[in-house]
């Protein structure tokens, strides 16, 4: 809460510290602003609303009309529509304004001038359309249309014709959009009559040539034939080459391991005479046991038995020869369903591409028939809707006469002039607050350079006479105050003993550095103590030319060893307050500053006087203020308000720390106290002046 307090508080400063930038601020706004104001030409504002729906058109399918939802593109259109050139030109037309608008406006033959009545006519719509206004009202169809104009019945009248012209230019838009339609609907009906009749012979005379209805029966068929023939080809080829392999078998086999193949020793009647064969041979195994070989039993039973083989052995070559025959039967019997079926397959692919073409005349046909229905249908809604079709734009309530002017708002604009007059001061004043890099408080000056400031010197107003003099003829006023301050300051600068030598120097020229060396001089002989006041400025010194001082002998003819240091140390006005002059300029101030001389005289001076005051040149101008700080116990910096900026300062201070030297503090001189903080006005007014003090 403390810091915060504190800014505002620095907010205050400045703003009573430029307190002039913000008067001239606003009383230029204001003067400006109220001038305007009185001098503006009153303005009248007349307004009617206009309820906008957006209706989709009714057509003969639909039993009522449907409402589209808000549309942002549909609604930005209207207000454009209501601002057009022509809606404008309508209202000239409606109101006759060629012949009449002079009536409204006393100067208005003078705009014109000699002009045929179709310019004319152009002019004035323009000058309508530049002063309508559309606005709509939130969350509503409703829209307000509004005109501002110097004759309050002329923006009445034409407030009222705008949102008319406007309805009859939707009207007009509507009408020529159906005529539009029909007629351009009624001529494409036209072209796809043609198409269609083209497309429906075509259609015909395809049919005819192709026999479409024979083919039909055909393709259906055909499918079925395909699946048909091309199962029987699969079981012939599967058969043919079961055949095939039997067949490769028993041609390979002999007459006598024909019996091992199954097809051939499944035949019954192969079976019955193996079973025959085998009943022989165990007739003859019995017979051999009974009889001898030659027996006629044995014989005979043999002779049977060649003959059963023999027969089974025809069997088997019968068997053979049909498994042959069967085998040629099934190849020959594949190949002819393979013929069939790729003659089908020929067939149905002749069929499709006639049924193909026949499909596309087809298809066409019928496109240009739903084309031209299609046609014929909207052609008859869109004759019978032009005629019920409702209006979708209402006036809801007219434009009455303003009774007051819109502009200009004379209590808004003089609040509005102090209001931006007011910030604006003070915008102005921190503005040029922060582009002001000058040292001007004490505060301030302390933050930002890290020293303490040993007290501020106001300015002194010109009044005929020295200011070297204030101190002596004035020494209760607030000048004399602000040494006395800073001769506190200095004094108590060390908490063991009193600095000797005070060196005082500047940044730069005319800051004021000579008149606080005499003048604290001056404070600190007033105090009791012995004073000595050395020119050390060799280059541009005044100090001889304050106290009217033969500067032919001083400080350069001693360090030169032309003089002895009694005779350059002179008298002047207090009892305690001695002084030495500079001399004359020497070629070479900076060595003299800077000899063992110089060490001599500090230790003879020393011993003579309590308090040393050098004043010295401008620190950043020349070397002179540098060589003599290492030699002298503090340095004190003369600052002046407004002039000189932090910048120059840093670098000052840079220059005597990087050399060890012992500054004391700075002086802000020449602070005008009528533009400074309250606080210090008040401080410094608390003083009595001199003309006060004679009442004493």
């Amino acid at each position: 809460m403390e810091e915060r307090e504190i800014h505002l508080r620095e907010y205050l400063r400045i703003i009573y510290k430029r307190r002039y930038t913000v008067y001239t601020f606003f009383t230029i706004v204001f003067v400006v602003v109220l001038i305007g104001t009185l001098s503006t030409t009153p303005v009248y504002q007349a307004s009617t609303k206009v309820l906008i729906e957006k209706v989709e058109p009714s057509n003969l399918s639909m039993m009522y009309p449907f409402y589209m939802s808000y549309d942002p593109e549909f609604y930005e259109t209207q207000y454009q529509l209501i601002k057009s050139t022509s809606v404008a030109q309508k209202v000239v037309k409606m109101l006759s304004l060629e012949s009449t608008y002079e009536s409204y406006f006393k100067d208005a033959k003078k705009s014109f001038g000699a002009v045929d009545p179709a310019a004319k006519a152009n002019m004035l719509a323009n000058i309508i359309n530049s002063g309508i206004a559309v606005s709509p009202v939130k969350n509503s169809k409703i829209v307000n249309i509004s005109y501002m104009s110097t004759n309050p019945e002329f923006a009445t009248l034409v407030t009222n014709s705008v949102a008319r012209a406007y309805i009859e230019e939707i009207l007009d838009m509507r009408m020529s959009a159906t005529k539009y339609s029909i007629d351009w609907m009624t001529k494409k009906a036209e072209e796809e009559k043609v198409k269609l009749n083209k497309s429906e012979m075509a259609l015909q005379d395809y049919m005819r040539a192709n026999d479409i209805v024979t083919l039909q029966n055909k393709v259906a068929i055909t499918p079925e034939k395909l699946t048909e023939f091309n199962a029987q080809l699969i079981k012939a080829g599967t058969k043919r080459k079961e055949l095939e392999s039997l067949y490769d078998k028993v041609v390979k086999v002999s007459i006598k391991d024909a019996e091992t193949i199954p097809a051939i020793a499944s035949e019954s009647t192969i079976q019955s005479l193996r079973n025959q064969i085998l009943k022989a041979e165990q007739n003859i195994e019995e017979l051999s046991k009974k009889y001898g070989k030659k027996h006629p039993a044995l014989i005979r039973a043999k002779e049977d038995l060649n003959v059963l083989q023999q027969k089974r052995d025809q069997e088997i070559r019968r068997v053979i020869a049909s498994i042959k025959n069967e085998y040629e039967l099934a190849r020959a019997n594949e190949g002819s369903l393979r013929g069939m079926l790729s003659s089908t397959k020929e067939e149905a692919l002749n069929l499709n591409e006639k049924f193909i073409q026949y499909g596309v005349l087809t298809r066409e046909a019928e496109t240009n028939r739903q084309l031209y229905d299609a046609l014929i249908k909207r052609i008859k809604e869109q004759s019978v809707t032009e005629e019920i079709r409702t209006v979708n734009v209402w006036v809801v309530e007219k434009a009455e006469r303003p009774g007051s002017p819109v502009k200009p708002k004379k209590s808004l604009n003089i609040l509005l002039g102090m209001i931006v007059g007011l910030f604006g001061g003070v915008g102005l004043a921190f503005f040029f607050e922060y582009l002001d890099n000058t040292i001007k408080t004490p505060e301030e000056a302390e933050t930002r350079l890290g020293v303490p400031v040993l007290g501020m010197i106001p300015l002194l107003e010109p009044k005929g006479e020295n200011i070297e003099e204030v101190i002596l003829k004035e020494p209760q006023s607030p000048f004399a105050e602000s040494y006395k301050s800073i001769r506190t300051a200095i004094m108590l600068s060390s908490a063991v003993k009193h600095p000797q030598n005070i060196l005082i120097t500047s940044m730069g020229p005319e800051e004021g550095k000579t008149v606080t060396s005499v003048n604290l001089a001056m404070t600190i002989a007033r105090s009791g103590y012995s004073v000595l006041l050395i020119d050390s400025d060799l280059r541009k010194p005044r100090i001889h030319t304050i106290f009217g001082l033969n500067n032919l002998s001083g400080l350069s003819t001693y360090l030169a060893g032309a003089s002895s240091d009694i005779n350059i140390v002179f008298k002047r006005p207090l009892t305690n307050l001695s002084v030495i002059p500079s001399g004359p300029l020497p070629p070479n101030p900076s060595e003299l500053l800077g000899s063992n001389r110089m060490n001599d005289l500090m230790k003879i001076l020393n011993e003579k006087f309590d308090i040393i005051i050098w004043d010295s040149p401008p620190l950043m101008t020349v070397t002179d203020s540098l060589i003599l700080s290492k030699f002298l116990d503090g340095t004190v910096v003369i600052t002046r308000a407004g002039k000189t900026t932090y910048d120059i300062v840093r670098r000052g201070l840079k220059s005597l720390d990087d050399i060890k030297s012992h500054v004391l503090g700075i002086v802000i001189n020449a602070i005008d106290i009528k533009k400074s903080d309250y606080y210090y006005y008040r401080y410094y007014n608390y003083y009595p002046s001199s003309k006060e003090e004679s009442k004493l």
